[in-house]
């Protein structure tokens, strides 16, 4: 009896290591890669920085001066930019062909995102406005305005658009409250005092307005310009 079960239990324990042996070995065939198979590929961010703004072919100018610093790209982020006239947040800037010399800092082109804050152009509205998102990529601005002597809170909806190098919203709809009749009597009088015509400042001169979207945290602005002086 003692003999049988030394050896079912033998059985059992040289079962178990080959069994041990086979997932070892399964495991180690998983984590590694056969030798000599290539490069290991590069990651998602080495990719990423790769195209991010890059011109891998641009080549310096032939008269680069002495004193002269080239920079095929250059690439700037900057969570809040301040100045005396606006505040700008998640601002990126992406510069191609930079030239250092006798006229400054200047990019041959030069890309520019970046986040105007509601509160920025509702402080230029003034009268205590609100501008915040709407539904379906619109604006909403709220504001108590005067009109023969009496003070009417108006609402106003419309889409963002670019005029003349401007973020614009005309009104789309505007309610003052009360009949409809009162309403549409109303709003073309106090239309002007919901309707955004805001210049984006803080930026270098050159850049011009291409596209406006409307975020949660404010207008998502794109810029482009041409031989835009960085640095004076």
């Amino acid at each position: 009896m003692d003999r049988t079960r030394a050896k079912d239990w033998l059985i059992g324990a040289a079962g178990m290591i080959v069994v041990l042996v086979a997932a070892v070995g399964i495991l180690w065939l998983v984590v590694s890669d056969p030798a000599g198979g290539g490069e290991p590929s590069p990651s998602p961010s080495q990719g990423a920085q790769a195209s991010d703004g890059g011109t891998p072919d641009a080549q310096p100018p032939a008269d680069l001066g002495a004193d002269d610093v080239w920079l095929a790209d250059l690439v700037l982020d900057a969570g809040t930019v301040v100045t005396p006239d606006s505040v700008l947040r998640d601002v990126r800037a992406v510069g191609q062909d930079v030239l250092t010399g006798p006229n400054g800092l200047v990019a041959a082109r030069l890309t520019v995102d970046a986040t105007v804050p509601f509160e920025v152009v509702a402080d230029e509205l003034g009268g205590g406005a609100e501008v915040r998102a709407a539904d379906a990529g619109q604006v909403l601005v709220v504001r108590v305005v005067e009109v023969l002597g009496r003070e009417l809170r108006v609402t106003a909806t419309g889409t963002v658009d670019v005029e003349a190098g401007r973020l614009v919203m005309e009104p789309r709809s505007i309610d003052v409250g009360g009949p409809d009749f009162l309403s549409n009597a109303t709003a073309a009088v106090v239309r002007r005092f919901v309707t955004i015509e805001h210049s984006i400042e803080g930026l270098p001169e050159g850049l011009v307005l291409q596209d406006v979207t409307v975020q949660d945290d404010g207008f998502r602005a794109n810029l482009r310009g041409e031989d835009v002086k960085l640095v004076p």
